[in-house]
């Protein structure tokens, strides 16, 4: 794939979701034709990796404008986590790293369930880029599902009873397993269609998740127990997913519309420090 200025390759991960770029180095300011190519390949491939890069803070908020609005951080300032004070805003910082005891960045430990970025919100941000610097020998991989093929080989039986229904979603910020009691409780939950119709592609992807989500709304429990538990373990299948095994400097890129993902257990003796930004969504999910 060329452009007037700069030409780049696409190499697809798995048959359903992401995609390698090279070719780019997300610090130089890009030309209009490479940046419409590049919005293009994500909705494609819904999950872009970028190797090799060298990013400060500044660089990767500009790189994420390349997408969109930088997205603001949900969780109270007053909850921060102690290494947010040599954070630019809207940048967050996930890491085990602990000084005095205490952890430096957000989610710090261990396998964290499937999970759409900020669904618990009224408007989701809908992408999300995060930034390598340190990584353990060992684990911390990240999974990504895609809701459009989970969707599209969905049984009718549990299809047809979720068409057109909602799910409520509740999130602590900080946990990482549903019902692990941790963090800090959510300012707001949400309600969103169980299938959302993305509004550039016009596909539909399965808009539930392990970790979030509380009951389809409008069901007795133990139907709205029953589906939630097929469509999780639907998306979950290993054919539908791509699980990135990270190298220092991967600056990965998703779209929160349509896929969910997870992360992998890692030694908790071993540093892991990532730099997230995120996207803002431009419309409530339907």
């Amino acid at each position: 794939m060329a452009t007037n200025t700069i030409s780049f390759q696409v190499e697809k991960l798995t048959p359903h979701i992401g995609a390698e770029i090279r070719g780019i180095d997300l610090n130089q300011i890009q030309s209009a034709e490479t940046m419409a190519a590049l919005k293009q390949a994500w909705l494609e491939h819904i999950v872009l990796l970028f190797r090799g890069q060298k990013l400060t803070q500044e660089a990767q908020l500009r790189a994420t404008e390349f997408f969109g609005k930088i997205g603001y951080l949900a969780r109270p300032a007053n909850e921060y986590p102690i290494g947010y004070d040599k954070l630019l805003p809207n940048v967050m910082l996930i890491s085990n790293i602990r000084e005095n005891g205490e952890p430096i960045g957000a989610l710090p430990d261990g396998e964290m369930m499937f999970h759409h970025d900020m669904l618990h919100a009224d408007v989701p941000h809908k992408g999300t880029m995060l930034y390598s610097v340190e990584i353990p020998s060992q684990g911390g991989h990240t999974l990504f599902s895609s809701g459009y093929a989970a969707y599209d080989t969905l049984p009718d039986d549990i299809r047809k009873p979720l068409e057109g229904r909602t799910a409520k979603h509740h999130y602590n910020y900080g946990s990482t397993q549903k019902g692990d009691e941790k963090g800090t409780q959510a300012f707001s939950d949400s309600e969103h269609p169980v299938f959302r119709t993305h509004e550039e592609t016009g596909r539909k992807a399965i808009y539930v998740n392990r970790l979030m989500t509380e009951e389809v709304v409008g069901l007795p429990k133990e139907e709205s127990d029953r589906l939630l538990v097929a469509l999780f373990d639907h998306s979950e299948k290993s054919e539908f997913v791509y699980e990135h095994i990270w190298n220092v400097g991967d600056v990965l890129l998703w779209d929160n519309r349509c896929s969910s993902h997870a992360r992998t257990d890692f030694p908790d003796g071993e540093r892991r420090l990532m730099l997230r930004t995120t996207i803002e969504g431009d419309t409530k999910p339907y």
